[in-house]
């Protein structure tokens, strides 16, 4: 089992005995007693404040309860969660085994907003269908299709803590197919419509339970890293959609787009089908497996995909009232409610500037670039890229960070040192908007609106991993309801700029409209960020749950 070997503190502690005088000093009454003291609950209750290095566990919390921690591999850091030694605990799983069960959700984020991002690139040809304007077309059913993948979050979190991952991401990615084939063969306009709508409400779920899938498995320090891969797939995908199928509806019917579309959809379920395992792990029970399994693998594995397993286990978990309610206990807490208003401008700014710069770029100069479809398409290989390179840089920079701000504070973790990230993305973020509404409006060079939206969608990456990991350091009991609703403010953020940014660009130029939402997120980012480093130490201990 990488990274969890079976390694305690009991040989840090006796190394320290003799050298550091610190843990000597150490009484019954000042340290966590083994008695009191769950390794199971600790990081959900310690909420945004844990302990990493193995020294400091000594003194913080005493020998007796150290000689209890499970260390990573290579005993520099204490792992959160503590791993059991049950086989199906997903933190005891190989680095194999969790690498491809991250693979598979992160193949499923992509579902949702690239079965969106289809209606871009038919966007034409579907007005000419239909015979209307693709105005109407984008308001019907693009616009709508992006907000109901944010309102159906919260939902998909409440069947998912009640009846496991594995069942409702099943049952959900199979009706998100469905509907798309729908889309597929629709005969009018009205079906599309509904059948477009119905696909982002039941698709979303990806979106959400990812952030529960990584906690699920990885320990706390490799959560970041790990977070940086799935967000990748839900930010890259707005964008895979045009770039792809702009080329094809070019030459063939709109039809063929959502009918690939459909095909990814069902090659999701498939992976899901055969591949994915169930991650949530009741370590909170006394017994995690209160029920009897049955004797065959094969009826095991059927009943947990279809949710038998779920629906008989869900009388040990929380009940409906505290699942329902439990959103709304925390959307109010100010350091969440201040980081997700940021979030919704960062990434709502940019999903529009994926609905504008398509108007730009096929507008005649002097007021746009003049491309046809193929040189439209092959723009949007720009956006992908620099997703790319943002998660690679955020990985490495989220990892540097969190060491050096553990180090210097002797070995504790606090929530706010992800927060740092955010003083690299926003400067980006100003750049690359402003760079790309002088480029429309000044009719500048390909190169410097490949240039501006590159660097923007490089910022929007790295932003969105660290508000990610900062929102569920905050509330690590509650990952599900916050990844739900920073998906329904980013969402909700993409669908109110894409009514707007248009006729203000095209009335006063892009270089005020995107000038201006640059200057909006950058206000945000100083109002927010620095007074949740300063104080959110003590938010956190008023308003944690």
């Amino acid at each position: 089992m990488a990274d969890i070997e079976s390694k305690t503190l009991t040989d840090v502690v006796e190394k320290e005995t003799d050298s550091n005088s610190n843990a000597e000093d150490v009484s019954p009454e000042d340290s966590t007693t083994c008695h009191s003291f769950d390794l199971n609950s600790y990081h959900e209750h310690n909420a945004g404040r844990l302990v990493l290095d193995p020294d400091e566990a000594v003194i913080e919390f005493g020998e007796e309860v150290a000689k209890r921690l499970k260390l990573s591999a290579d005993g520099s850091k204490v792992l959160w969660p503590q791993p059991t030694d049950d086989p199906e605990d997903p933190q005891t799983w190989s680095d194999a085994r969790k690498n491809f069960q991250l693979f598979i959700i992160t193949l499923a984020a992509i579902v949702p907003d690239f079965d969106s991002g289809i209606g871009i690139a038919s966007i034409f040809a579907l007005a000419k269908q239909y015979d209307t304007e693709p105005g109407h077309i984008n308001n019907l059913t693009s616009n709508w299709s992006i907000f109901l993948i944010g309102v159906g979050s919260p939902f998909a979190v409440m069947l998912v803590r009640r009846y496991g991952r594995l069942p409702v991401l099943f049952w959900s990615q199979v009706l998100a197919a469905a509907f798309l084939v729908g889309c597929t063969f629709a005969p009018n306009l009205r079906v599309f419509t509904i059948m477009r709508c119905l696909t982002g409400l039941v698709g979303n779920c990806p979106q959400v339970i990812g952030l529960y899938i990584v906690t699920d498995m990885f320990p706390f320090h490799l959560q970041t890293r790990k977070l940086g891969i799935w967000t990748m797939g839900f930010v890259i995908s707005p964008f895979l959609s045009p770039f792809a199928f702009s080329f094809l509806v070019a030459r063939a019917s709109w039809r063929w787009a959502y009918g690939i579309g459909s095909l990814y959809g069902a090659v999701v379920v498939f992976f899901i089908m055969f591949f994915m395992e169930e991650t949530m792990y009741d370590r909170t029970l006394r017994d995690p497996h209160p029920i009897p399994r049955p004797a065959s693998r094969l009826l095991y594995r059927v009943q947990t995909l279809v949710g038998v397993t779920g629906a008989r286990m869900a009388r040990f978990r929380t009940p409906w009232r505290a699942i329902v309610l439990s959103p709304l206990q925390i959307i109010w807490r100010p350091q969440l409610a201040s980081v997700m208003l940021f979030e919704a401008a960062v990434f709502g700014f940019g999903i529009g500037i994926n609905v504008t710069n398509a108007v730009f770029l096929a507008r005649p100069p002097p007021n746009g670039y003049g491309f046809g479809q193929y040189a439209i398409a092959g723009a949007y290989a720009t956006p992908i890229v620099a997703v790319l390179l943002g998660e690679v840089l955020g990985r490495y920079f989220n990892d540097w960070v969190q060491n050096m701000c553990v180090r210097r504070n002797k070995g504790v973790f606090e929530a706010e040192m992800r927060l740092w990230t955010c003083y690299i993305a926003v400067p980006l973020y100003v750049c690359g908007f402003v760079l790309l509404g002088a480029a429309f409006q000044k009719n500048l060079s390909v190169a410097a609106l490949v240039l501006g939206w590159g660097i923007a969608q490089i910022a929007i990456m790295i932003n969105t991993v660290a508000i990610y990991s900062y929102c569920n350091d905050c509330f690590p009991g509650s990952a599900g309801e916050v990844s739900a609703l920073v998906n329904l403010t980013r969402t909700l953020g993409g669908f109110s700029v894409a009514y707007f940014q248009v006729p203000w660009a095209t009335r006063h130029g892009a270089l005020q409209t995107f000038g201006v939402e640059a200057a909006i997120v950058a206000a945000l980012f100083l109002l927010t960020v620095p007074v949740l480093q300063l104080r959110g130490a003590k938010l956190r201990e008023r308003f944690s749950l």
